[in-house]
């Protein structure tokens, strides 16, 4: 859209603004309010307002009376250039058909969206999502890396004979977590390769693992602390669940109006589905 000022633009703006500074009340002017005309067809503050409403965001920032002026410049360049369309092509009543019925569906949609959504509602649908749900428990542990098995095993006898896991971890290990100990942090199921989870899932909290291989080298592995990953609680989950419940209320609508509706629908065996390719029926 191109903000640029002309005779036409400046002409109408004019007017209007000499219109508007005349008037007392402007609590007067309604949708239907014309702000300009041109060879007879009206432009309406309606028309400026929905058209804002649609701009890019970068165009939103701009003062109102730099964007009033544009928006009035491309409905003006467009009603005139739209009175010399001597015929109407039909692909341009397709599109206003198309266009009508979606904005009226979307009425529709919007006012499902807009109606509240009781706490018994989302309650019933929080238990629904949990229900039979066993909370996954999250493992903490260490690891000291190394390059054969032999160096793993060496390792666990000097664990066994007093030294210190974190210290060790940082003298022997080859990992990227040996500076800090060897530690992990906290990880679920699934997070870590098959070896190493199985690994860790056989011990108890303290204990020190035999020697377990990966693709990445020989893992000697200290299981420090379980616990169970807390489920979301309703409130984490409150957005996401009315969203579905909002969908499933306009699926079981969806589903009344086409029962109660006459749909004939095209036979699936015959029809030929490139025709919807076919931009030369937009000509006709």
């Amino acid at each position: 859209m191109a903000f640029r000022t002309n005779f036409v633009t400046s002409i109408v703006a004019s007017t209007l603004l000499a219109g508007t500074a005349a008037a007392e009340n402007h609590a007067e002017m309604t949708a239907e309010t014309v702000v300009a005309s041109v060879n007879g067809s009206d432009i309406t503050l309606g028309q400026l307002v929905m058209l804002r409403s649609q701009l890019p965001p970068q165009y939103q920032q701009l003062p109102d009376d730099v964007v009033f002026n544009g928006l009035v410049e491309q409905l003006v360049n467009q009603q005139l250039l739209a009175d010399t369309l001597e015929e109407e092509p039909l692909r341009v009543e397709i599109a206003l058909a198309n266009e009508r019925r979606s904005l009226r569906a979307g009425e529709v949609v919007n006012d499902l969206a807009l109606q509240p959504i009781s706490e018994e509602a989302l309650q019933a649908a929080y238990d629904a999502r949990f229900e039979g749900v066993v909370p996954e428990a999250e493992f903490n542990a260490s690891h000291i890396l190394v390059e054969t098995e032999e160096e793993a095993i060496a390792i666990i006898e000097m664990l066994d004979d007093g030294a210190d896991f974190a210290e060790t971890a940082q003298e022997k290990s080859t990992g990227p977590s040996g500076p800090s100990g060897g530690e992990l942090g906290w990880f679920g199921p699934g997070m870590m390769v098959p070896e190493f989870e199985a690994a860790v899932v056989e011990l108890e909290a303290g204990a020190v693992s035999a020697p377990v291989q990966t693709q990445f080298g020989w893992h000697v592995v200290k299981l420090n602390e379980t616990r169970t990953a807390p489920l979301p609680t309703l409130d984490d989950l409150r957005e996401e669940l009315a969203t579905g419940i909002q969908q499933e209320e306009l699926n079981a609508l969806l589903e009344t109006l086409a029962a109660d509706a006459d749909v004939t629908l095209p036979d699936q065996e015959t029809f030929d589905f490139t025709l919807i390719q076919n931009l030369d029926l937009l000509d006709k």
